[in-house]
């Protein structure tokens, strides 16, 4: 079978990684998907070991993957995986913290792993951090701590030496509230039409996989919702600001 192009999501059986997953196999996208449970419409599923250290993961992954692909390169890898804790310095703050940097933190270091291994020259590799950790965050400090490590990476990965294949590149979207099924359960009086569609997002990805619409290598993107029409804010390694229309 003739694929459009070969993707990784990684944490394709979340709410944002599920529609992700649907929207490349849409678009006759090859879809692999490393997460702690099976997506059944991937083509490919990978489960990650939780009791394993994250050097034992990323050495299970990068075989697995390697002899799933064999030699075939990715266009493109998407890390969508991550939680959310609240916590300041007088509560929970190292449980949390400790939790934040598994789920947010653990996934980036394994998706640029597999991104220096595994990606065609020119592909990108996307991390997830959040709008919240580009400042101070005292009610959820682990939080905004791993988000700030990973906006660090995605920076990092873009610069010349960082290991990535030639050409390649480095984004992290930075979503204030996306609209997913839970946050509606959690939060039901919030104001919907600022939250971001996962449709948005997961379009977006397709357009990039596919080399349309590329932002600078390490720009961290801002996804601003409001009457529910998304803009994003690009922020690049030069520190200069621009503001990149997208609207549903």
């Amino acid at each position: 079978m003739s694929y459009a192009g070969r993707v990784i999501v990684y944490g394709g059986r979340g709410a944002l990684g599920a529609k992700c997953v649907s929207h490349f196999k849409a678009n006759n996208y090859w879809v692999g998907c490393i997460d702690l449970t099976e997506n059944s419409e991937a083509d490919y599923n990978l489960l990650v070991k939780k009791e394993e250290t994250l050097q034992s993961q990323e050495t299970s992954i990068l075989s697995d993957l390697s002899s799933t692909l064999n030699g075939a390169k990715l266009d493109g890898i998407f890390c969508v995986a991550g939680g959310w804790a609240g916590g300041n310095a007088a509560k929970d703050l190292v449980k949390n913290s400790e939790l934040m940097w598994q789920q947010s933190v653990c996934s980036s270091l394994i998706t640029a792993s597999l991104a220096s291994n595994h990606l065609k020259d020119g592909g990108i590799v996307q991390l997830t951090g959040a709008k919240a950790a580009l400042e101070g965050t005292p009610g959820m400090i682990g939080y905004g701590m791993a988000k700030a490590a990973v906006h660090h990476l995605t920076k990092s990965l873009a610069e010349k030496d960082s290991g990535l294949p030639d050409g390649a590149i480095s984004v992290a979207i930075l979503p204030v509230t996306l609209d997913t099924p839970m946050n509606r359960k959690w939060m039901p009086k919030a104001d919907f039409s600022t939250w971001t569609p996962l449709e948005f997002v997961a379009d977006l990805f397709v357009r990039w996989a596919s080399g349309k619409d590329r932002p600078k290598s390490g720009s961290l993107l801002q996804l601003v919702t409001k009457d529910h029409q998304t803009e994003i804010k690009a922020e690049v390694n030069t520190h200069a600001s621009s503001a990149i229309p997208g609207c549903l």
